[in-house]
């Protein structure tokens, strides 16, 4: 969960369930209502961002050979 450019909190989610409705809703709920006041102080909208982190953009591969 970002707020502006401020990473507040990052969940671990299981792959398997993203096809599940309501599964990445329920984690919104439960970071937007843990930061309630938070989320109410800043003007900033609440972000998101959802991606796998074995997933390497070329160049920064560690098995890649040199």
């Amino acid at each position: 969960m970002y707020i502006g450019n401020d990473l507040i909190e990052s969940v671990a989610i299981n792959v398997k369930d993203l096809r599940v409705p309501g599964y990445l809703g329920k984690f919104k709920r439960t970071l937007k209502d843990k930061y309630r006041e938070l989320v109410l102080s800043d003007p900033e909208a609440v972000e998101f961002l959802v991606f796998n982190p074995e997933i390497k953009p070329d160049g920064l591969n560690a098995n890649q050979q040199h």
